[in-house]
């Protein structure tokens, strides 16, 4: 069973994260290239910036 399937409210955008955590967006963003956190796909919701946010990230982990 896939962790996201187990706690689907854990996972949150980056913009939620970095409000959330206080971490920077580009800190997380490493981490997750880095493979220190897991990324599971978004929904593309619009960011309100013209672009869709498609990078979800578990919020326990940051």
């Amino acid at each position: 069973m896939h962790p996201a399937e187990l706690y689907p409210d854990d996972l949150v955008y980056v913009d939620d994260a970095e409000r959330e955590t206080g971490v920077p967006r580009a800190t997380i963003r490493q981490w997750a290239a880095r493979g220190k956190i897991r990324r599971y796909p978004g929904n593309g919701r619009p960011s309100g910036l013209g672009h869709a946010q498609r990078t979800m990230y578990a919020l326990p982990e940051i």
